[in-house]
């Protein structure tokens, strides 16, 4: 198996297990918090490397998973005083934790390979050096790949047993609170979720691209669809298909894995930012677009409206004198009046203008007289 398809299986296994708690991140308004995690998780490997001084030894990954914990739980502390609200604290708690652990690396651990470089932006690219796994003589894998696989699969069981609780704690927690849900317990043990995931990637991607895969392809399928399953499905393909271009793109450019991976995010959400059908912002200036228009129609038919069957109404009514009445340029009524006659809002004949049945109640229901 080629390097490169070995780093697009780790990236994409990455971005699936990054995806799906992403979402209730995003939902729950926590990227922030999912980005403070990210950057203390050295803070708890170095602490647990003082401790057990074994650069093997897995608790260091217990430590840093304990890092992620111990950040929400210091963030929920700081709130609790209501002295600084959440994004303050977290802007006080993850600096503070990064730099004493990005202090304490650099101390202590020169002679390690703890480097910071490395820290931040992993080495996806030397995947080929990851430890592989047999079983016999068949070959299922690089080490970090499967485990990144597996917490994929761990979050997809756990989101499905829970998925009632989670969807109702998530949009409404007192009333979960008042049902017995008990969604202090989901909160954390999300957050035991999202910080295991990204201990699991810290060390192949680095929380740049650990961060990117959290929160952008959640927020990209976001702008397409408000339903739960469906908003988790998006998410996840929308991350895997960034890793896969991504990837590839890092191979053929030889540029850094996470960075360009990063670049396709960030590419595939301003795409679907503009295109999206309903919160694209074509879609969002095409709606305002029509809703000028039909105000504008609508404004003309109760001018209309108003001066039916008054003295007035010849001159209130004739094309050529709606510029004064409206206070509107020629050229707009131009178009209005144009508007209004493929809307079938009035007739018109030569300059007078007559409203029709349909019109009529255009306007009545606006002036609340129908």
């Amino acid at each position: 198996m080629s390097a490169q398809t070995e780093a697009v299986l780790l990236v994409m296994a990455v971005a699936a297990a990054c995806a799906v708690p992403g979402v209730f991140l995003l939902l729950r308004r926590l990227v922030l918090v999912g980005d403070a995690i990210s950057h203390v998780l050295l803070f708890g490997i170095v602490i647990a490397y003082f401790v057990f001084r074994d650069l093997d030894s897995p608790w260091l990954m217990v430590g840093a998973a304990a890092s992620g914990v111990l950040t929400v739980a210091l963030v929920e502390l700081l709130q609790r005083t209501r002295l600084v609200k959440e994004d303050a604290a977290i802007g006080l708690v993850f600096p503070a934790l990064f730099a004493i652990g990005t202090l304490l690396a650099s101390m202590y651990f020169r002679q390690t390979h703890l480097d910071v470089d490395a820290v931040l932006l992993g080495h996806a690219e030397k995947v080929y050096e990851m430890q592989k796994v047999t079983v016999g003589d068949q070959y299922l894998g690089r080490l970090p790949t499967l485990i990144m696989g597996g917490l994929f699969l761990f979050s997809v069981s756990l989101v499905t047993l829970l998925y009632k609780e989670l969807k109702l704690t998530t949009f409404d927690a007192g009333l979960a609170a008042t049902l017995g849900f008990l969604p202090a317990m989901l909160h954390y043990g999300l957050m035991t979720v999202v910080s295991l995931t990204t201990v699991a990637a810290f060390d192949a991607v680095g929380p740049v691209l650990v961060v990117a895969f959290l929160v952008v392809p959640a927020a990209t399928a976001y702008l397409l669809t408000d339903h739960l399953s469906r908003l988790l499905m998006l998410s996840v393909l929308f991350g895997i298909g960034s890793a896969v271009i991504g990837v590839k793109a890092a191979f053929q450019l030889d540029t850094n894995i996470a960075g360009t991976v990063a670049t396709t995010l960030g590419l595939v959400f301003a795409i679907v930012f503009l295109v999206a059908p309903s919160r694209g912002l074509v879609a969002q200036i095409a709606r305002r677009w029509l809703q000028h228009r039909e105000f504008l129609v609508t404004m003309l038919a109760i001018h209309l409206y108003q001066h039916e069957g008054t003295p007035a109404e010849p001159d209130e009514s004739r094309v050529d004198g709606l510029h004064r009445h409206l206070h509107w340029v020629p050229e707009e009524v131009t178009k209005v009046v144009g508007r209004a006659e493929w809307d079938g809002v009035v007739v018109r004949a030569g300059e007078m203008l007559k409203l029709t049945a349909m019109g009529r109640e255009r306007a009545r229901e606006v002036l609340g007289t129908g």
